[in-house]
């Protein structure tokens, strides 16, 4: 099944397994959704709705075989792996806007120019949102939401985040640990539903392995799932004991908004900072970090190997500033977060900090990197240890061994452990990139001549795989 057309009612298919599902079930998953999200309007079709950003053709690079990504001591398939970016043959022609996935995710969300949502990936947790936990080959279209015009996406570890252009979130997959933010913690959602928010329109979101951020239209940050760490940001790791000898967490279920921001020297009080208002916000595995509209970079959560940038390991309960951005011309403008790392691009370059190797010393604080200098960097996508980044018309991607492909670098340099630029993509404009656990997903231009050349040099797959 492609993009451009669901499968005639008789015919039997995933998405229609979907279908099939109890009528209460969906009706439940968009019952709240006021009637004005319709993208449909009553003069117009979806086809005529146009989400706003750039769009362009979709590429991948990285491994198919989905319940063997990040596991020890299995055999991949070969053919389930693409060294180098190629095409979806199922997506041509058809104009793409966003993409979605997170270090710790082996599902990716597919945004088209009209809004319609597809997932792709490991589904175990009913994070594909198709009203099911099977698995399928290929991408599938997220019937549920079709009457909504979907903007953006954010992927955990088995949930995902749908946001709609009117501002709300619909929320699927594992929800053990509220991360869903439906108001409960029923252990597996398979059909999206709206997330417990009521104060305001949504603008941004984000997803770490087993929690969630949303951004509102003032700027104000809410969290919800799982506050191990002390990640939701609320000054607590939410630990109380079950029993004598057993620990448990109060989980966040509604988004709660997250209070405070702070300053702090080392071995000092903090002091609070009191006009925040947040520009973007990313999550790591269990770190978060944000950018306010002064330039100002927050982070907090897991403090190990250094990647909250602070130049220590402790944990920070409270979103916390980053000392080394403070100052004149040291503003940060966009940030983004890895599984032990985080990696900002602002006024003074492009920096890292924490752990991007599986051995050897973290970066405690940010520190910049060289080979970065200079470029108009657009997008970054981070994986466990691999980083891809659209910068002028070029990719540059580096990760060391093992991957999955991600890096695009080809068959003959499956790692690098230094910036190296995707040869396959050398001249093309890449207007996102987005790492999962073990894939890398782009949006590329296809509007010029040049572009049309580098895209056509592609293998076009068919998105299958072997078991």
């Amino acid at each position: 099944m492609t993009p451009e057309k669901r499968p005639a009612e008789d015919e039997e298919g995933p998405n229609n397994k979907a279908m099939k599902l109890d009528g209460d079930e969906a009706a439940e998953a968009v019952q709240d959704e006021e009637s004005q999200d319709s993208v449909v309007s009553s003069n117009g079709s979806d086809s005529e709705k146009k989400i706003p950003g750039e769009s362009g053709t979709l590429l991948w690079a990285g491994c198919r075989q989905w319940d063997h990504v990040g596991r020890r001591n299995v055999v991949l398939i070969p053919a389930n792996i693409s060294w180098a970016p190629v095409r979806f043959s199922a997506f041509a022609g058809i104009p793409v806007s966003f993409v979605a996935s997170q270090c710790t995710s082996v599902h990716a969300v597919i945004i088209t120019s009209t809004g319609q949502t597809w997932t792709l990936g490991k589904n175990e947790r009913g994070q594909l949102g198709v009203g099911d936990t099977e698995e399928y080959k290929g991408p599938q279209k997220v019937t549920f939401l079709e009457d909504k015009t979907v903007v953006k996406a954010a992927t955990g570890r088995n949930h995902t985040l749908f946001l709609t252009d009117r501002g709300t979130v619909y929320g699927c997959g594992d929800n053990r640990s509220g991360q869903c933010g439906v108001g409960n913690n029923t252990q597996t959602i398979s059909t999206p539903m709206k997330v417990n928010f009521k104060e305001g329109k949504v603008e941004s979101l984000a997803c770490g392995a087993e929690f969630s951020m949303i951004v509102d239209d003032k700027g104000l940050l809410y969290s919800f799932g799982l506050p191990e760490y002390g990640q939701l940001g609320h000054n607590t790791d939410g630990k109380f004991f079950v029993t004598s000898n057993k620990i448990g967490h109060h989980f966040e279920t509604s988004p709660r908004r997250v209070p405070l921001f702070v300053e702090k020297e080392r071995n000092s009080p903090p002091t609070p900072i009191t006009d925040v208002k947040i520009a973007q916000v990313a999550c790591g595995n269990n770190h978060t970090a944000v950018v306010d509209t002064h330039g100002r970079c927050f982070t907090w959560g897991f403090g190990g190997y250094g990647r909250l940038g602070h130049a220590e390991q402790k944990d920070e309960m409270i979103p916390r500033l980053i000392k080394f951005f403070d100052g004149p011309k040291r503003q940060v403008t966009k940030i983004w977060c890895g599984a032990q790392y985080t990696c900002c691009q602002g006024n003074l370059g492009f920096f890292m900090w924490g752990q991007t190797k599986r051995t050897g010393e973290a970066a405690m604080y940010p520190k910049p990197i060289q080979d970065l200098c200079g470029w108009d960097i657009r997008s970054v996508g981070c994986s466990q240890t691999s980083t891809v980044v659209a910068a002028d018309e070029s990719v540059i991607a580096w990760g060391p061994s093992p991957t999955y492909g991600e890096l695009g670098l080809g068959e003959n340099q499956k790692s690098k452990t230094v910036p190296m630029e995707v040869k396959a993509l050398d001249g093309a404009h890449v207007n996102m990139v987005t790492c999962g656990m073990g894939h890398t997903l782009y949006i590329c231009r296809d509007t010029e001549e040049e572009d049309k050349k580098i895209l056509g040099k592609l293998k076009e797959i068919e998105f299958d795989y072997l078991k």
